[in-house]
This record gives C-alpha cells, structure tokens and sequence, in this order.
C-alpha cells in the first residue's frame, strides 16, 4: 500500500471543540482505515502516524525502532521544541538505544525500586492531607493545579532526588521550561536555570551524599561508569520528565471525574476502586499524546505498509488507548475494568522508569480529594477551563474549583 505524498494530512491535528480531553476525530478514521498512515509536519516532512493499539506496542518493541532525536527523520513538531530539548553532547536516557540505554536505565531505576516507592505512601499521604487541609482553609474558588496538582509531583520527586525540603524552586521551574507560551526566549531562560539548579544540587551530592538518585549517579561517577556532564543530563531529564507529566495527570483526571459525576461518586462510595479509576484515567485522558516519537533504523513491515529506515514515527497513545479491539466502548470513562494493559506509560523497553511512583501519586490524589471533598466541582463551565499550548504534554493550565 502507498499514499500519495500530495494527499496527507497535516498533523498535529485539532481536537473536537469543547472536547479537550478526547483526541481529535481523525485519529479513529485512521485507526480503523490506516492504522500505519502518513501525515506532514509543520516543517514539510513526512511522518508516519501509528493509530491502532496493537501496531503502537509492536512499534514500541521492536528493535529496530531507534528513540534517537539526532537523527535526521526525528519527527520534531516545531523549531521551538527542537532548540529547548536537551543537547550538549550527551544523550538523555529517554533518548539512548541499547545497549547504553541498558545500562543507564539499571542506574537510574534504582532510585524506583517498588519497596522504595511504597515506603513513601505514608509521607505522601500526610502530604496530601496537608495540601487539602490548606485548600479547604483556605478562599474560594481554587486553582487545584498550583494548590495541589503541581507541589504533590514536586515534592515526591524531590524525595527521590534527594531535594532539600525547604526549596520549593521546582514547582515554577518546570512548568515555564514546556510553556510554548513563554516563547524561546522564557524556556530558554527556564532551561538555563534548571540546569543551574541541578548542577547546584549534584554539588551538594558530591559533598554530603544521601540515600537519593542524584548520590547514586554521583557515585557512578566517581566509579568511573559516568561523565559528570551526564549526571547532570540525566538528572535534569528525571525532573523534565516526571513533573510535568504527573502534573497534568494529576489534573486531567481530576477534570475528567468532575465531568463524569457519576464515576466520581462511585469512587466516593468505594475506595477501593482508586487504584482501578487511576488505570482507567491514564487510559481515558493520555497526556503525553506526542511524546512517543520513534525514527526507523530498518525498514520494516507494518499493516501493509512499509516504513524505510530513516523514516520518523510518531505512537498516539490516545489513539491506542481508544481502540474497540482492546477496549470495550472506549469512549466511555468506567473506573471499574481496570485496563492495565492501557498505553499510558508505553510499552517496551522504554516503559517509563516512574511509572509506580506516578500510580501512587495519582492514587492517593484522587481517592483522598473526593473523599475530603465530595461536594468538589468546577467553579468555571468547563469550556472556559484553559489548557496548555506544550511541546509533549497536554494538561490545563488553570483548574478553578469550589464547593
């Protein structure tokens, strides 16, 4: 099969209007029609769209799928991306092909150790408790993303990194760094100071080393296994790339149970379907929507189509999340099936690293917000609630509620 270059698409494609939460229409024609389809960039270039769930884990497995944005197929979705991302020499882990990706992933994942991670649930939990003890003090209405979805991310992380408790600078840090709002020049300057406050941070390792992924990195370094430009790299890439994420994951589902009233209440009724609700959120409301960007380093076969080496690739998770193959009707939030096999934090080897720190995060927000706050509800109509113009991650900018 073959596509008339003349004839695409051009992509990012718009979402319906008043459904910020849903991908954009197109997405399920080429799922059922074209799930391995081509569309054009922003700079003319061609890209191939991965739609269908099974073509997307088959994407995210095989290896002769490169993740390297040096590449000259990397499929960029605008110039501003392409200069704020991270370069300097050397490779982001979420950026590095095996075997160097093996190698750094069993560096960092042992700051992700599930024991170590379930050890913080009852510091996060009286964190949480403590954030909504000062929102329901506190006037109404409220924005939950600065007064809840940005500090509970922050704060967890910082536990990881091993961030002195009192420095709160991440919180406004990140957001400014994916802001296509602030224009290059504002996540340029924002990039510019995170990594100052990472290289501060990695110094203070270096002196005074703890029980916290920066010391460990630290240490490899001094082991020899490790640049120290590297260190900084991959930590400023831990912090990039888990707040932002949870952030919006944290009020996107927040939004999507406001919008479905009657999950929110059987939530309420039911605790013990939290761990379930955050499953099904992460299906329903994928925020990373074009963060899963591949280049082909091999041609290779795919739905009748074949993708030449070279070739950029981008997975729409959302698309995939969506399909009636896997999921029945899936276009209907239900916090009771429990879709583990969902796409929300890819597939493969490049499965994300924080994935049980983001699961806990996000079910200890949800299940404690609506039960502290049952009466909770939009103090805005919901057309009126802003989202974000980022690089990769879709989330509102603003969630003001009430009760």
């Amino acid at each position: 099969m073959s596509q008339l270059s003349s004839d695409l698409p051009a992509f990012p494609m718009q979402k319906a209007k008043g459904c910020p939460l849903d991908p954009p229409p197109e997405y399920a024609e080429l799922r059922t029609e074209r799930p391995v389809a081509k569309a054009r960039l922003w700079d003319g270039k061609e890209v191939w769209l991965i739609t269908g769930y099974d073509e997307i884990r088959s994407i995210f497995t095989d290896p002769r799928i490169s993740v390297d944005n040096t590449q000259p197929g990397y499929p960029w979705l605008s110039e501003q991306a392409k200069t704020v991302v991270l370069t300097g020499g050397v490779t982001p882990v979420g950026r590095m092909d095996p075997p160097e990706h093996t190698a750094m992933r069993r560096m960092l994942g042992q700051g992700f150790l599930v024991k170590k991670i379930q050890g913080m649930r009852g510091e996060l939990e009286a964190l949480v408790n403590g954030l909504i003890d000062d929102i329901m003090a506190g006037p109404r209405p409220v924005d939950l993303v600065a007064a809840l979805a940005m500090p509970v991310p922050a704060t967890a992380l910082g536990w990881i990194l091993g961030v002195p408790p009192a420095d709160q600078r991440l919180i406004s840090l990140v957001p400014r760094l994916f802001d296509e709002d602030s224009g290059l020049d504002g996540a340029m300057a924002a990039r510019a100071e995170l990594f100052k406050y990472m290289e501060d941070l990695i110094t203070l390792k270096e002196s005074d080393p703890g029980d916290d992924i920066i010391s460990t990195l630290v240490g490899y370094h001094r082991q020899g296994e490790l640049s120290r430009p590297s260190v900084l790299i991959q930590s400023v890439t831990l912090v990039a790339a888990a707040l932002d994420t949870t952030r919006s994951m944290i009020t996107n589902g927040i939004l999507a149970l406001l919008q479905h009233p009657e999950q929110a209440a059987a939530l309420i009724a039911n605790p013990d379907l939290a761990p379930a609700a955050v499953e099904e959120l992460l299906r329903y409301t994928v925020v990373t929507e074009f963060a899963s960007k591949r280049v082909a380093a091999a041609d290779i076969e795919i739905a009748g189509e074949t993708i030449k080496a070279g070739d950029g690739i981008i997975c729409l998770i959302s698309a995939g999340n969506r399909d009636e193959k896997v999921f029945t009707d899936p276009d209907t939030l239900d916090i009771r099936r429990s879709p583990r096999q969902h796409l929300g934090f890819g597939a493969g080897i490049h499965t994300c690293i924080g994935k049980q720190l983001a699961r806990m995060e996000l079910e200890v927000v949800y299940g404690t917000l609506f039960r502290r706050i049952p009466g909770l509800r939009l103090a805005v109509p919901f057309d009126e609630v802003v989202f974000r113009n980022t690089f990769d991650v879709q989330g509102a900018k603003a969630l003001p509620v009430t009760w």
